[in-house]
């Protein structure tokens, strides 16, 4: 009887749980036995693992073997599995030294040749295999996203032969060097394409630098999508450890990652008749979505009216939190979600309602039942709100002025996010109640400002904090160590939807 142990990592969410491969021999009849709760993909690996063995030219026990992943109670899926149970199966054989298998996390699954393919969800396993103080081997194709983790000393490797030789300390694997990390630069559009539109660039401008959430209301053809798309030029760059945050969701979202563009902000774009399960994630074997492939950068809803309103709705508890849980009866997963939302939709539903061409021809009951289709409870979390009017003939000519770069906005909504930083840790969208209070203390008149405010609009206590952490922005904008009289005005103007609804 003999037993032999491999590390490996399973995959919950962004996490990535330790599984021991636990490999007992005993006499009996050839037969191979997976338990620890493997699902298909797990269970066909039997096959898969013989077959690479002997066509590794390696010798298969023949005997009776039990493999057992713990823990028990934790789902593995996928083919990662692989490698580490037939390494633990010819290291119970005595063909690999069980002692230096100790020092190695392993990932990877096994053609029937022996060769490694490429699994997803590497990331998050080098960097808990770098906590764990353990090397890590990984299939050639996944080296430059076991890179990333600067502190893991993850090989890579092409064969399952090649893994056995450097187990054994007969020829070395190569290191996970980054080859194309980072090689090109971000590019992002400029706002000085946006024609006119002085209200929309300021608010734009103040969203970016607080991380507040927008809302644009205008005519087709307006530029509200051209705005939009200029938000993440506006952006800080992305520090280390939100890349590698942004990284982990896709690395887990099977869609695969771009690690070319690792550190640039994520913008979003669904198309509005996307389901649920696409907007927040879900699925039998949980996957994020897009508000969590969103994660440090930008969501961008379109026609937000047109949208199911169940679909926006699971967008008001990430919205508070930034963090979405999926639960199903087999398992539970969490993926992060702290996004940026800005969203655009028509006044009416032909579009046109306000315009001074007068070409509106709904009625006032339409518009209403049109606005109505967003509850009161998620415009209550948009933080700027804001209508958008068609823009006159004469600021669409070529030679009409053009606003400030992205460059030179930019730099300000840089500096005006140090000082946050400096002041609570954090941007001013992100403050708590208590903090907002502390951060965005106002004068006696400023409180009867807001307080007349609060009651012409019927404001909520949400809407009202999160007025006052834009004010808290404008101020930071302007480099002022306490909110004006100006900068509160500004921030009341900016909720143009309030219609005294009550928030949930």
């Amino acid at each position: 009887m003999t037993l032999a142990l491999a590390h490996s990592r399973a995959r919950a969410g962004v996490h990535a749980p330790a599984v021991r491969v636990e490999v007992y021999l005993s006499p009996g009849l050839p037969a191979m036995q997976i338990v620890g709760l493997p699902e298909a993909a797990v269970r066909e690996s039997r096959d898969r693992v013989r077959a690479a063995i002997q066509c590794s030219q390696l010798e298969m026990p023949n005997r009776r073997m039990i493999i057992n992943l713990a823990p028990a109670d934790l789902p593995k899926d996928g083919g990662r599995f692989d490698l580490p149970i037939a390494l633990g199966i010819l290291a119970a054989n005595g063909d690999v030294s069980v002692e230096a298998l100790a020092r190695f996390e392993l990932l990877g699954e096994l053609a029937l040749t022996g060769e490694l393919r490429m699994i997803d969800g590497v990331l998050p396993a080098a960097l808990a295999a770098a906590a764990a103080g353990r090397a890590l081997i990984v299939p050639a194709g996944n080296g430059d996203e076991a890179a990333l983790a600067s502190d893991v000393e993850a090989y890579t490797a092409r064969t399952l032969l090649e893994v056995v030789a450097h187990i054994n300390g007969v020829k070395s694997l190569p290191l996970a060097l980054p080859n194309q990390l980072g090689t090109l630069l971000p590019s992002y559009l400029d706002l000085a394409d946006v024609r006119g539109q002085l209200q929309a660039r300021r608010a734009l401008e103040i969203a970016a630098a607080g991380s507040h959430h927008l809302l644009l209301i205008g005519p087709p053809g307006c530029g509200k999508t051209l705005l939009a798309s200029r938000l993440p030029g506006l952006l800080p760059e992305a520090s280390e450890a939100e890349a590698l945050e942004s990284a982990a969701v896709a690395s887990v979202s099977g869609r695969g990652l771009d690690l070319t563009r690792w550190r640039v902000r994520n913008f979003r774009s669904p198309h509005h008749t996307a389901s649920a399960v696409a907007l927040i994630g879900g699925g039998a074997e949980p996957r994020p979505g897009e508000v969590s492939l969103a994660h440090n950068g930008v969501l961008f809803l379109d026609e937000l009216a047109e949208w199911d309103r169940r679909t926006l709705e699971v967008l008001r508890e990430p919205l508070e939190s930034g963090v979405v849980t999926i639960s199903r009866a087999a398992r539970a997963a969490e993926f992060p979600a702290r996004f940026q939302l800005v969203a655009a939709m028509n006044p009416c539903p032909c579009g046109w309602a306000g315009d001074p061409s007068g070409r509106c021809r709904c009625s006032g009951e339409a518009v209403l039942r049109y606005r109505a289709r967003l509850s009161g409870p998620l415009l209550d979390r948009i933080d700027l709100q804001l209508t958008v009017p068609r823009l006159a003939p004469h600021e669409m000519r070529s030679d009409s002025p053009r606003g400030e770069a992205t460059a030179i906005v930019r730099e300000r909504v840089v500096a005006a996010r140090i000082r946050q930083h400096r002041r609570s840790g954090k941007t001013n969208a992100q403050l708590s109640q208590a903090e907002t209070e502390h951060h965005c203390h106002l004068s006696g008149r400023d409180q009867t400002l807001l307080e007349r405010a609060m009651e012409a609009l019927q404001l909520t206590a949400r809407a009202t904090h999160r007025i006052l952490r834009v004010a808290r922005t404008i101020a930071d904008l302007e480099d002022s160590e306490r909110i004006t009289t100006a900068h509160l005005t500004e921030a009341i103007g900016y909720r143009q939807l309030d219609r005294g609804q009550s928030a949930g």
